[in-house]
């Protein structure tokens, strides 16, 4: 009696129903996914060309060949070959039994340029301090989850877009012309987006944090500067630093570059050796910036994994 009733109960294609409806919803979802998967590729692609098609990825135009006569070229594979010879004119002449001497005709203007280079990093050094500053003191009223209220939230957020969405060029024409031409405007100019960029990484941060050590402080009696200096502080410090190290690499570049617009820096040297086509000059100070990015790389994380506690972990 007992199989029975238990039979009566819980009867066979009970079993089957459940695994037969499992299947079906799950062949529904599969095929959701596929049209949802065909409709965004369908959407990418769609956007793809006519992007490409507004930057003249499809062009044909007139070139002139080696031969000196006019045909109609695709301009991509017109222009390629011509990016060849650029980087072709930018590679010195350099012989064995000569080496030193090319070196040092390649090399010509090292005093100044390391001269430059010194006045890059230090400007580099001041704008990531002062973009640290800003950043991280508005991270925290621009976070969702840590704002006093609403339109500190909503001030916090557009300062750190405006500040993040203006080109780094076009702020450091802008401090040209209050302060006037010199490493003050570039450094004004890498700190202010600097600012605007590290804000928005660091109160995404903030936003994943555990909140209930705030609740703890909180419930103590704590303030909102006492929670976030006690409950928020602590957990987003090893983000904070690397974002801080990165930038710091991201703004040597940077201050390279707005030098020319007068700013200071390499980038003057950039605008001179451009202006009067001396290539060869290019690629040496593409060599100073390379290796300069590279040491401070590699200082960067060696720096990184000591605040973290990282040492002697493999790479």
């Amino acid at each position: 009696m007992s199989l029975i009733a238990e039979m009566t109960a819980h009867p066979p294609n009970a079993g089957r129903s459940a695994v037969a409806a499992f299947e079906e919803e799950f062949a529904a979802h599969r095929r959701a996914a596929r049209r949802a998967w065909g409709i965004g590729t369908a959407i990418f692609l769609i956007l793809f060309a006519l992007t490409a098609w507004l930057g003249d990825f499809f062009d044909v135009r007139q070139v002139t060949n080696a031969e000196g006569e006019r045909e109609w070229r695709w301009v991509i594979a017109a222009g390629i070959p011509r990016l060849g010879e650029y980087i072709a004119q930018t590679i010195p002449v350099l012989r064995w039994e000569s080496l030193g001497a090319d070196f040092a005709e390649w090399f010509w203007r090292w005093r100044v340029w390391l001269d430059l280079l010194l006045e890059t990093v230090l400007i580099a050094f001041m704008a990531t301090t002062l973009g640290v500053i800003g950043g991280f003191i508005l991270s925290f009223p621009a976070s969702r989850n840590l704002a006093p209220n609403a339109w500190v939230l909503w001030l916090s957020r557009r300062y750190l877009e405006i500040a993040r969405t203006v080109p780094e060029l076009v702020w450091a024409l802008i401090f040209v012309f209050c302060f006037g031409v010199g490493p003050m405007a570039g450094v004004l100019a890498i700190g202010l987006h600097a600012a605007g960029a590290l804000g928005k990484l660091y109160s995404e941060v903030n936003e994943n944090i555990d909140m209930g050590p705030l609740e703890g402080v909180k419930a103590a009696g704590g303030s909102w500067f006492d929670q976030i200096r006690y409950g928020a502080v602590p957990q987003v410090l090893p983000n904070i630093v690397s974002y801080t190290l990165l930038r710091f690499e991201i703004n040597v570049r940077s201050s390279s570059i707005i030098g020319y617009v007068g700013a200071g820096g390499l980038g003057q040297e950039f605008r001179t050796a451009m202006s009067f086509q001396e290539y060869t000059d290019l690629s040496a100070l593409f060599l100073i910036i390379l290796v300069t990015v590279i040491v401070i790389d590699f200082a960067s994380e060696k720096l990184r994994h000591r605040i973290i506690g990282m040492e002697g972990s493999p790479a």
